[in-house]
């Protein structure tokens, strides 16, 4: 990828998670004018969130980010064999933060809280929803950089590239803490 080429798509890059950020604003504001108009929050006879086990998973995702910046940078300085190394550990990690989110959903759903159950419930599904949807985008991406990778097709020398998809993989990790405080925490 040329200067001009990786320039162009970190600066297409930044515009959409500047886009992405107004989504999940608009679902923050959303959330919170319904958790702040409730006269109780959560409501009577709902289930509590899994604060522990979303903590561990939470780490988890933040483990990534390292593992991310480990890949780029292997990828900066020509090391390939480190570079699929950590774009292999940085995918690990994201699939288990999924695999456990969607443990915690099905558990929760066994519970009786589903989107349609209420306010609560169909907020909680919407902004914690949307955010697994945009991991498992990040991971899917991951994948075929992987593939390419395997292939022969990803170097070292693409970290322009990599280094796109290390600003979405960032965007995602930072953006989960701020939602896992707001929704399991406070």
């Amino acid at each position: 990828m040329s200067r001009g080429t990786a320039d162009a798509a970190r600066l297409g890059m930044l515009i959409f998670l500047g886009s992405e950020t107004m989504l999940f604003a608009g679902f923050v504001t959303a959330y919170l004018v319904f958790r702040l108009g409730a006269p109780v929050w959560p409501p009577p006879l709902q289930p509590r969130l899994p604060v522990g086990v979303t903590a561990v998973n939470t780490a988890l995702l933040l483990l990534s980010g390292y593992t991310m910046w480990r890949a780029l940078r292997a990828a900066r300085h020509g090391d390939r064999a480190g570079m699929a190394t950590g774009l292999v550990q940085t995918a690990l990690l994201g699939a288990a933060f999924l695999a456990v989110q969607g443990y915690e959903w099905f558990r929760l759903l066994e519970f009786g809280l589903t989107a349609s159950s209420g306010i609560y419930g169909g907020t909680f599904y919407a902004l914690i929803g949307a955010h697994a949807v945009h991991v498992l985008g990040a991971l899917t991406w991951l994948a075929i950089v992987l593939i390419g990778a395997r292939w022969g097709r990803r170097t070292p020398q693409d970290h322009g590239s990599l280094s796109v998809l290390g600003m979405y993989w960032y965007f995602v990790v930072a953006l989960w803490p701020f939602l896992y405080t707001l929704v399991y925490l406070a």
